[in-house]
């Protein structure tokens, strides 16, 4: 199982971006997927969640600018960011609790970053 994220990029002030991540392999669920963030010099810090239901959770810092999304026939979570600030600026992972074929629990797996930059 694996996660790929990708949509990181340089973007301006009150500029927008939309990441996504697709989780692939032999998969039989996925429950709560989300992302999260570290900057340089700072712990890495839970941005924003989704459950399979649909439920989501956000830092209180991306209310109202983010907007968390999944599909689930594509194993994808998606994260729309809005009105970009420059404090937005960090390496932005996505996280997946899955069950794979071969296991009997769900496991929590992340993938790699994607470097979101913001410019003031």
């Amino acid at each position: 199982v694996q996660l790929q994220a990708s949509g990181g990029g340089l973007v301006q002030n009150g500029g927008s971006l939309r990441l996504s991540c697709v989780a692939s392999g032999s998969i039989v669920s996925i429950n709560t997927m989300g992302w999260y963030r570290q900057a340089p010099g700072k712990q890495r810090e839970m941005v924003a969640v989704i459950t399979s239901g649909g439920s989501t959770n956000y830092v209180d810092s991306v209310k109202g600018r983010f907007t968390i999304s999944r599909d689930n026939a594509k194993n994808t979570v998606y994260l729309q960011m809005n009105s970009l600030k420059p404090e937005d600026t960090a390496a932005y992972y996505c996280n997946a609790d899955i069950r794979a074929s071969d296991r009997r629990y769900l496991q929590n797996y992340w993938g790699q970053g994607t470097q979101v930059t913001v410019s003031s």
